[in-house]
């Protein structure tokens, strides 16, 4: 009996001491906290979506959710061979150049009308609190934070793991300029000891004009957030980027909804749509879209192109890795160009006159 308190007492309080490591960062409190209530999008002390949105789909129960993980494991869910990459030299491009790179996952950076945009980096190699789970595949993580020139706009869409990587985050403390976030995210930053002046941290609907033509929208996903056990405290979004006469849709991770008609309604048209497509599950349908979803948010979105993300990097779903890719481009898209460039790879954001390989095909 000594042996077992013992053991519950020193296991209960290294959970407990890991739980409050700096890498969860903090909930909101104080007069952050004050603002975040005064939020429409606020209720019952939680964060909450446009539309009622279960974790799990009706009928599903966790225990059901674990054990296809665990026990009902399909095939190929990472690659066993390299992922075809390309590593650039961003260092030496010229600030006039207009070009992407797509880091794998939901990361990457935009360099459009001389101002260089960073969202969600994740380049540490994992996307978990836990060094050795949830690791990048081979080929899928070359490029780290010394490899990036300065970033003008560094955009977060929400503090989950995969989005918000606290290595990555700080690696970038000098080098970026400005840091745009969703409500309660920057809790998190000013705990990490960030010039909370860079900081604007604003809601769903606010707009922030900054100089020589740029202007960034946050606008609703449908979605969650929580880097622990509570959920919710911080808000998650999705962003609308106008540089000059450009347009850039910045999805962030978000399940279908009529927050996209929306949108599409209100900006009229969109250059590139960047959305998510990858780690959907039948069993939690209302948190990331399923690739004919996808195709049905960039129409609704009326977007010129589409480039499809959250996948090829991370295993967070329990689909066989290449299928969000395979799935997507086999679907009827109408007038919308779907590009899949290799990570790492360098193209220009806007211009349709692109083709890209299926490099995914030949990989197992």
């Amino acid at each position: 009996m000594v042996f077992v308190f013992t053991f519950l007492l020193v296991s209960t309080t290294g959970v407990y001491s890991f739980m409050n490591s700096s890498k969860f960062g903090k909930f909101a409190t104080g007069e952050r906290l004050e603002r975040i209530k005064k939020s429409p999008n606020w209720k019952d002390g939680e964060f909450k979506n446009q539309s009622f949105t279960p974790a799990l789909t009706e009928g599903v129960s966790y225990y059901k959710v674990m054990k296809e993980f665990l026990l009902d494991k399909k095939v190929d869910l990472k690659p066993t061979d390299t992922i075809p990459n390309i590593k650039e030299n961003l260092l030496s491009k010229s600030k006039t150049e207009d070009y992407m790179v797509w880091f794998g996952h939901s990361s990457y950076m935009i360099q459009i009308e001389g101002k260089t945009f960073l969202i969600d980096p994740v380049l540490s190699g994992n996307a978990s609190p836990v060094k050795f789970t949830t690791k990048a595949f081979l080929g899928a993580n070359e490029y780290k934070v010394s490899d990036l020139p300065t970033i003008d706009y560094l955009l977060l869409t929400h503090d989950h793991w995969d989005h918000l990587d606290y290595e990555t985050v700080l690696a970038l403390k000098s080098k970026v300029n400005q840091i745009i976030c969703p409500l309660g995210v920057g809790a998190h930053l000013e705990h990490w000891g960030f010039d909370m002046t860079k900081v604007a941290e604003q809601d769903w609907y606010d707009s922030i004009q900054f100089k020589e033509n740029t202007t960034i929208h946050l606008m609703p996903a449908r979605h969650f957030s929580g880097r622990g056990f509570k959920r919710n405290q911080s808000l998650w979004t999705s962003y609308v980027l106008e540089v000059g006469d450009k347009r850039i849709y910045i999805g962030g991770d978000s399940g279908y909804d009529k927050h996209f008609k929306e949108i599409g309604a209100k900006f009229g048209s969109f250059d590139l749509a960047i959305l998510e497509n990858g780690q959907y599950d039948k069993s939690w349908k209302y948190i990331h879209m399923m690739p004919e979803e996808v195709i049905q948010a960039a129409k609704d979105l009326n977007t010129k192109m589409l480039l499809p993300v959250h996948n090829s990097k991370f295993s967070l779903g329990n689909h066989p890795w290449n299928e969000p890719l395979e799935k997507i481009t086999s679907l009827p898209s109408e007038n919308i160009q779907i590009i899949t460039p290799m990570i790492g790879q360098t193209f220009h954001p806007i211009n349709t006159n692109q083709t890209f390989p299926n490099w995914w095909k030949n990989v197992n």
